[in-house]
């Protein structure tokens, strides 16, 4: 396994909840990490977030990693949710504040 991979995949093991974006939670780059990340962040939970605008292997590597090609991707507890339309349709659905709130609590 690269060092990338190993990064990846330790980053994910490390945080019960990862957010692989475009900018950050406060400045995101692009619409889709905008709207995930509000919706992420309306759970009302800590989550760690990696920018892959500024880090290019990772931005690279990590449609290798989960099989997913576009950002952002959403990570609980080592299991891929996916990316802006299936996190905003759990989000509205009331899914995803219980997956969310399932990772925080352990």
């Amino acid at each position: 396994m690269s060092d990338v991979m190993q990064t990846i995949k330790e980053q994910i093991e490390g945080n019960a909840i990862i957010l692989y974006m475009k900018g950050n939670p406060n400045q995101p780059q692009c619409g889709f990490s905008a709207r995930t990340v509000q919706a992420v962040m309306a759970c009302g939970k800590r989550f760690a977030y990696v920018d892959v605008l500024s880090n290019p292997e990772i931005r690279a590597n990590l449609p290798l990693y989960g099989n997913w090609p576009t950002f952002p991707q959403l990570w609980v507890k080592g299991e891929l949710i996916g990316g802006c339309d299936i996190v905003t349709e759990m989000y509205e659905s009331g899914e995803l504040q219980k997956v969310i709130d399932g990772a925080a609590s352990e």
